[in-house]
Formats: structure tokens, sequence, C-alpha cells
């Protein structure tokens, strides 16, 4: 959602309240809102009474939400750490929230003492991905889930699914080659999301297919929108597409229960789980937990291809190199007529820091959302129970003293581990990202497929970024792609 759609819907959710109370000119309503004043004032009080971290709560109700949507996210996060240090309070989206940009303190919430911060999204995102999605819980549900979604992405998993990833990426490529121009983060995503289906669903029905990505990708626009349940609004069109998500999903969990054969995907193992007392999942928990992965492997991944792609096109040097360490594999696969290998993904090591370096540059997660579920000490100060706490990873990912020159693009850094939490772009700690090691799969296999085979060149400014919400270069990247002639053996 650009940042003027999002001042726009503010101001007319402020002007529509006003309107409604002048209209109603109701005595109950004056006195209800003068009630919510009152409340807020004793909760303002309760909190003076305790040491807060130092910052700005901004405009009463407001706090500093325009501030952070009318400029660069990481203009607003480096000058409030600048003026306050690496913990500071802010107001924002809604919800007072302590900001923390030192590797102990995002140790502190996400590893040490994770029991006393449970994750927490706006209610708007919770309905379009579902209550029952892992992401939104802790303790045993949430790790029962968690060893169900990681026995489905990990390594031991997916090493087997290397050769349909590569059909994906070699399908997405080459139809690039058609277009004139493309938006490399929209291709990205597609790209991203048929991988998703493979990890989810093995080789599934192209009716279904075409049904779950027509639903989804609604789902997916309104998601970002201000959640507004007026007809014909993005955000209500996403409520709609996404019951009829769960239709589909359980028609296509119905098909695999009469097929009863043992699968090995992510929705093979949701529907084989039991728990203590063998009590299986059901539909509408599968569904939910389905839908949440989808939202996870997509558009953080297409973001981050996106920005591998445009760092290669940057730096030509570079790319040289990493053609090389392609085309021996390549080379040495035409020759024994092999698909790439599991192995051999594991042997690019020079990519493999050009792709970790471009998540610390790019940081897609910029930071993560936990709720204080009791009032909490850290370094002297507390954190009031209710509020919100965001580990800046952003900040720690740019902060010189644990990354030299942060701004410029160099993965040699990377030929030195960097020092603990400082580096965490799959988050840390039991809520981590599980699909982390699918991702990176995704992202070598289509760099391998793309030096090897095809030229890429960008088009139009070379600089610039927008959020939406996720950091990706200006327009999502406009390019041209074209296949190289066949590199004889």
């Amino acid at each position: 959602m650009e940042k003027g759609e999002i001042l726009t819907h503010i101001f007319i959710s402020l002007f529509t309240l006003l309107s409604c109370i002048l209209v109603l000119r109701s005595k109950r309503v004056f006195s209800y809102i003068y009630s919510l004043i009152l409340k807020n004032k004793k909760v303002v009080v309760t909190w003076k009474t305790s040491k807060l971290p130092p910052g700005s709560m901004g405009w009463p109700y407001i706090g500093e939400t325009l501030q952070l949507y009318s400029q660069d996210p990481n203009v607003f996060f480096t000058e409030r750490q600048r003026r306050y240090g690496e913990i500071f309070k802010t107001h924002v989206l809604g919800c007072p929230c302590v900001m923390l940009a030192s590797p102990d303190a995002a140790r502190f919430v996400l590893v040490t003492q994770a029991n006393l911060f449970k994750p927490t999204y706006p209610k708007s995102k919770e309905i379009l991905i579902g209550p029952s999605a892992l992401f939104f819980h802790q303790g045993g549900y949430h790790m029962r889930l968690r060893k169900l979604v990681q026995s489905s992405l990990y390594p031991e998993a997916i090493r087997n699914r290397v050769a349909d990833v590569e059909a994906i990426a070699v399908s997405t490529l080459e139809s690039l080659t058609t277009a004139s121009v493309f938006n490399t983060f929209h291709e990205m995503k597609r790209y991203s999301f048929e991988v998703g289906i493979l990890a989810i669903f093995g080789h599934l029905e192209a009716r279904h297919k075409e049904a779950l990505k027509e639903n989804y990708c609604i789902v997916d626009r309104g998601y970002n929108s201000f959640p507004t349940n007026l007809p014909g609004t993005p955000y209500k069109k996403a409520v709609q597409a996404r019951k009829r998500l769960s239709e589909i999903l359980c028609e296509i969990i119905s098909e695999r229960k009469e097929k009863r054969t043992p699968e090995k995907d992510l929705l093979g193992c949701l529907l084989n789980s039991k728990d203590e007392k063998g009590e299986v999942l059901s539909e509408d928990q599968i569904a939910d937990n389905i839908i949440g992965v989808l939202f996870a492997a997509q558009d953080t991944t297409a973001s981050v291809m996106t920005w591998v792609l445009k760092y290669l096109h940057d730096y030509p040097k570079l790319l040289e190199v990493i053609k090389a360490e392609q085309k021996a594999i390549h080379l040495s696969n035409a020759k024994e007529n092999r698909n790439l290998t599991w192995t051999q993904t594991r042997e690019m090591p020079i990519t493999h820091k050009v792709i970790i370096e471009s998540l610390r540059m790019a940081s897609i997660i910029s930071f993560t959302f936990r709720e204080a579920v009791a009032d909490v000490e850290y370094k002297g100060y507390v954190i009031p129970k209710g509020w919100k706490v965001m580990p800046l990873f952003r900040n720690i990912h740019h902060n010189p003293d644990f990354f030299t020159d942060p701004q410029r693009f160099d993965p040699s850094r990377f030929e030195v581990a960097p020092k603990p939490n400082t580096f965490m772009p799959f988050g840390s700690g039991v809520h981590a990202c599980p699909g982390n090691e699918l991702a990176k799969l995704e992202m070598l296999v289509l760099i391998h497929q793309l030096v090897s085979k095809f030229r890429l060149e960008a088009v139009g400014s070379q600089s610039g970024i927008q959020y939406s919400p996720f950091p990706v270069p200006l327009h999502g990247l406009p390019a041209r792609l074209w296949k190289e002639s066949t590199p004889q053996s």
C-alpha cells in the first residue's frame, strides 16, 4: 500500500468518525468517548509511575503513525535511536510501543525471555490469515505446529525437491523472455508462489492451483490495505476471497483423505498429525496454517530475490564471478545430462555470500511485533504489560559497530561469521522463520539458472526504494531478459 493511500485512508476514517458524531448528536456517544478519554488518562498516569524508556508518544491517539508513514521508515527508526538510544518508546498504529535496537535486547525478547512476549499481529491481518496459524500462538500448540512445518520444509524434506524447484525456475525465466519489460518483484512473487504450492501440496491439479492463485492474489492485495468492511474496498474483497480459499482448501483436503496415500509435503504432515490425546487437526486449522505459510513464503522471499538481481546487475564484476561459479556447475551437469543436485546447491560459496549480504542490506523484515504479557523490566526501564515490543533488525544490521561501512554492498564481509545476535534475517528464537532453508534453496536455484543461461538488464531509474510494505527497488525493478547462446561443452 502506498504512503499516499495510507494517509488518505487515515484522513477519511477520521472525517467519517467526526461526521458520525456530529450527525448522531447523541449524549450516549459523547459520554462513551469521554469515558474512554478518562480511561486513557488513568492508563497514562499508571505508565508515568514507572520508569518508561525515553521517547515521544506523539499526538493523542494518533501517536507518531503519520511520521512513520510519511517518511522513509529507516529515517524514522534511525533518528529516534540517535536521539534516545537503543531502547525508546513511541505510539504507532494505535499501540504504545517500545523499540529495541541492540542485539542483546533482541535476544532478550526473542530468546532468553521469549515467554514474557507473545507474538502479535493486528486483528485485521489475523482475520485474513486465520486465527489458528502457528505464528499467532505460544506454548504447546505453537510448538506442535512448528515441528510439523519444519518437518516439511527443512533440508531432509526439501532436498528431493531440487529438480522440481529448478523446473519452476526455468519455466519462470523462459516466460519472461517474451516480455518487452516486466516487473521483477511481481515475477519473483509468481515464482515464490509456485514453489510454495510445491512445498505445501506437492504436485497439485491445475484447476486447484489456479483457483488458489486467483483468490490468494485478492487476499494479498487487501492484506496491507486499510481494514474497512465497506463494500468494494480491497479489505472487504480480501475477506470474501479468504472464505473462498477455505472452501478450496477443504476440497483439496477431502480429496487427499480419500486417496489415503502417505505424502511428505506440508499438507501430508498436517493431515497425519495427532496430539498426545490422539486428536487430529481440524480442516480450519489446516487451512489457516497453509495460508499462513503461503503468506510467509511469498513476499519476503520475492523481495530478497529482487534485491539480489539488482545487486548482481549493479556490480558487473561480481556478476562475472558468480557466472564463473555457476557455469562450472552447469557445464558439469550438461556433460552428464543431469539436473542440479542438492549437494551442488551447498557448494556455491560466493553465491551464498551474495544472498546473505542482500538479506543484510535489504533487511526485508525490518522489525517484528511482540506484546508484553506482564510488566517487564529491562536495563532499568519498565515495559508495561500490553505494550508492543519491536526488535529493530534493520538498525542492528546497519550498525557500523557490527558491520563496517554498513551501507556498502560487500559479500566478502561474511567470510568471517558475524558477532552473535547481530545478523537475524529470519528472526530468532522459537518464532524464527521455519522456511528459511526453502527460501535459500529457491534463491540459489534461480540464480544458477539465470546467470548460466540468461542475461538480465534493468530498465529505467536504478535508484530509489518503495515500501509495499517490504522494501523493494523502485517500481519493482523493471527489467528485460533474454537467453544467451547455449555454452558449448
